[in-house]
């Protein structure tokens, strides 16, 4: 296992998300706790040693059986990460204690504001609450030794969200070769590191979208490295960053453990031949989906419904590639695609050509 070095502590470059540990039955809240043993046990044998759980995850239940399943290792043998959510609850204090509670442990090495994003970015940063003051006087109190956030926002509410709090000592972000230009994972990235922030990445895989490409796609990256697996591509891509500290899978069974853990056994980042070879793939696999927005604005000024067009844009294309529904979820009905007027506007300013309106109507009928 390949270890980058994070404030004198060696955090191994890939970790264990128990978002999808494995279950009894189709019920996401029961853990298969024989399972989900061994998927532990697979993970310190292959060298693993960061845990990344939530409240929430599988009802709770993840933390509970984090508790149980890494009570079996000495507590310095690994690094454990929890969160607060802000919409499951906004008792910050009495989550605390039940998360420490739960995980068996008298601290965490990491702990974050879960799920920052537009619809909680003010609720996150009510001084009325003051969440991040009652962290802070945890972490002062050893209970939390590192703080930090994971974030689904557009770099706006990113950055303005890292200028108002200069204590975040890391940030969990989705980021992929595929979101590095299709959405706006490029700029995410540079705004954290920017200000300093080292990044661990969730949804390297994007929810498993990227195990497989088109068959044109696929062929370049064949081509270019016979011996490499699909999924391997992205895991590489990411540890050519120089600012991703670690790596979240969330592996469900002792062979995805095995099969991962080979790619980060040493620092093995794409060559250079590689990189090109992405970049062409890339544009194929791009080419037969999602809407080709590059986010340059010029529609919004003058749409009368004052929606954020581009915003819109990359909801729709999270939706249409990955079956994410969050960002449709949480937008109200005078800012999200069926506000649009269909007037039009916007489709002439439009650099790329797009039908606009188009994408709007049929966003909103996937709503």
């Amino acid at each position: 296992m390949y270890y980058k070095d994070f404030k004198g502590n060696n955090i191994s470059t890939l970790g264990l998300g128990s978002l999808r540990l494995p279950t009894v039955t189709e019920d996401p809240n029961k853990i298969d706790r024989q399972k989900a043993q061994q998927v532990i046990d697979q993970a310190f044998a292959s060298g693993i040693n960061y845990f990344d759980t939530a409240y929430t995850y599988h009802g709770g239940d993840s933390e509970r059986f984090l508790g149980e399943a890494l009570s079996r290792y000495p507590r310095d043998s690994y690094y454990l990460t929890s969160k607060f959510y802000v919409a499951a609850t906004t008792d910050i204090e009495k989550v605390f204690e039940e998360q420490l509670k739960r995980c068996q442990t008298d601290y965490f090495d990491f702990y974050l504001l879960h799920g920052m994003q537009e619809q909680y970015i003010e609720k996150y940063m009510d001084p009325q609450k003051d969440y991040i003051g009652y962290l802070l006087k945890q972490k002062e109190a050893g209970r939390i030794r590192y703080l930090g956030f994971s974030s689904h926002a557009a770099p706006e509410a990113l950055e303005r969200f890292v200028d108002w709090c200069p204590d975040f000592d890391m940030a969990l972000i989705q980021l992929n070769y595929l979101d590095w230009s299709l959405l706006d994972g490029k700029r995410q990235y540079e705004i954290l590191t920017d200000h300093g922030i080292p990044i661990w990445v969730m949804e390297p895989l994007k929810g498993g979208r990227l195990t497989h490409l088109n068959e044109k796609a696929e062929a370049i990256l064949r081509e270019a490295a016979p011996e490499r697996s699909i999924p391997s591509w992205s895991f590489r891509y990411l540890l050519g960053l120089d600012n991703v500290q670690c790596v979240l899978s969330g592996m469900a069974s002792p062979e995805q453990i095995l099969e991962n853990a080979s790619i980060f056994e040493a620092h093995d980042p794409l060559s250079r031949q590689e990189e090109a070879a992405l970049r062409e793939a890339v544009q194929v696999f791009k080419s037969e989906l999602g809407v080709p927005c590059s986010a340059c604005r010029y529609c919004c000024p003058v749409c009368p419904a004052r929606l954020d067009i581009p915003l819109l844009i990359q909801g729709y294309n999270e939706l249409t590639i990955s079956g994410e529904t969050w960002k449709i979820s949480s937008l109200s009905q005078t800012k999200g695609p069926s506000a649009c007027l269909q007037c039009g506007a916007c489709a002439k300013r439009c650099p790329q050509k797009i039908d606009i309106p188009g994408v709007m109507k049929a966003y909103a009928k996937l709503s």
